[in-house]
């Protein structure tokens, strides 16, 4: 078969490397100038590493992605380094990243809570009947089983870190799956996920695979028994390429308007499904911001800081990696029709550089070397109670038209490991 797939990130590559080793004809086709996606990163001329637009890491748990790794000859350039995650009780920042860290802070009272807390956690790591859980929200059943300071404490300000105004609408199947799954271990990969995608690139184009940049598709139109792919901004001698299969690995609402002809119960299907946007400030700064070595401060929403979360990079890989740069990120998940995504770069520093003096007193602005925003409407999506009656097929009502997207790995979280198991498996279901 001849195939388009749409989208040069961890799914498309993945999708991409089945089909190509089993004999099929693949071009890829991005619309940016790097692969990726949104895992894709930027370097800076003195930096031996890139650094990613979105932070990422991987868990030790990530199956789909550490196998393909191993699969690729790439396992000697993965790295686990230890960093520290905080969270923040009465001013202070305590560790909370493994159980005896857990059982030590303090914000969980003594007692019955801590017991509590410690039993739920238990259960949600060895149960794997998450259908169940998606019956009910995490909002009702975490007080319920956890107790309601535990909630509060601990779990309701996640959620609405991650959801915002839909918090209490977060079905406990998506908790259980981010607690089942996931490890205190991060993982990263030797030069930043930049390299890696770079390098899963040149193995894909040494298999054969086609790679189409700074090249949009406009439309996916069907034609007898095979589809058009219409280009954005080509010649009109030049503006499409037919193809017997076609993958998009689009955002849900992108793929609303690249296939207009899907049915509408289809097209309602993926318009219904809701999201978060990403706005992430990267700062440069020539000093050590956290002296204690932390790497992911946790930041309540109602303890006043303008970002959900504080992540300085290189307490988790090294300055050197980055000419001595100390590399911080400030991000959240935001409605994508909050003002920051309409700020200029230089109003979010203004709203953001304040709040460093409460992770260092000694921080000053010129400190800060360079900065850089990133922003998307499609970073975290929102389930909902019953959530899988909900996902789209990832074959559509038009024949040899595909669809892959984060949307569709529910009931686990968005990120690379399952962009990997998407991908591979919409590959499948295009060979059956």
């Amino acid at each position: 078969m001849n195939i388009a797939i749409i989208g040069a990130g961890i799914a498309g590559m993945s999708a991409a490397y089945d089909l190509v080793r089993a004999g099929h004809a693949v071009t890829i086709y991005e619309a940016s100038e790097q692969v990726g996606g949104l895992a894709s990163g930027f370097k800076e001329p003195h930096w031996d590493w890139s650094v990613e637009k979105f932070y990422h890491h991987w868990f030790a748990s990530d199956t789909h992605m550490l196998g393909l790794i191993e699969e690729l000859g790439r396992s000697e350039k993965v790295l686990f380094p230890r960093p520290y995650t905080v969270l923040l009780h009465n001013g202070k920042w305590y560790p909370f990243d493994s159980i005896t860290q857990a059982l030590l802070f303090p914000g969980l009272g003594w007692g019955l809570d801590k017991i509590r807390f410690g039993l739920v956690g238990v259960y949600l790591r060895l149960t794997k009947n998450w259908r169940s859980l998606e019956k009910v929200t995490a909002h009702a059943w975490m007080q319920k089983w956890a107790g309601k300071r535990v909630y509060e404490k601990m779990w309701e300000p996640l959620l609405i870190g991650k959801f915002g105004p839909h918090y209490k609408d977060v079905p406990m199947s998506w908790f259980w799956a981010r607690l089942h799954a996931r490890t205190t271990r991060l993982g990263t990969y030797q030069g930043g996920f930049q390299a890696f995608c770079d390098d899963f690139a040149e193995i894909l184009r040494g298999l054969g695979v086609e790679f189409q940049m700074n090249t949009p598709i406009g439309q996916i139109r069907q034609s007898d028994e095979r589809l058009i792919c219409q280009f954005d901004g080509r010649p009109t001698t030049d503006d499409r390429a037919t193809y017997d299969k076609v993958l998009s690995t689009t955002s849900p609402a992108l793929m609303t308007k690249l296939a207009p002809d899907l049915p509408d119960e289809y097209l309602r299907g993926l318009l219904n499904l809701k999201s978060m946007g990403a706005v992430v400030l990267t700062l440069a700064l020539k000093h050590q911001l956290s002296e204690d070595g932390f790497y992911w401060f946790s930041v309540p929403k109602d303890a006043g800081y303008p970002f959900l979360a504080l992540v300085e990079h290189t307490n988790y890989v090294s300055a050197e990696n980055f000419g001595g740069d100390h590399i911080v990120y400030c991000g959240d998940y935001l409605e994508t029709d909050h003002p920051y995504f309409e700020f200029s770069q230089d109003q979010l520093l203004e709203q953001y550089l304040p709040a460093l003096r409460r992770f260092n007193p000694n921080f000053q602005p010129d400190w800060v070397i360079k900065s850089w925003l990133h922003r998307t409407r499609y970073a975290q999506p929102v389930p909902e109670i019953n959530h899988s009656r909900n996902i789209p097929e990832i074959k559509t009502p038009i024949p040899g038209l595909y669809f892959a997207s984060m949307s569709q790995v529910y009931p686990w979280d968005r990120g690379t490991n399952f962009a990997v198991e998407i991908g591979r498996r919409a590959a499948g279901l295009m060979m059956d």
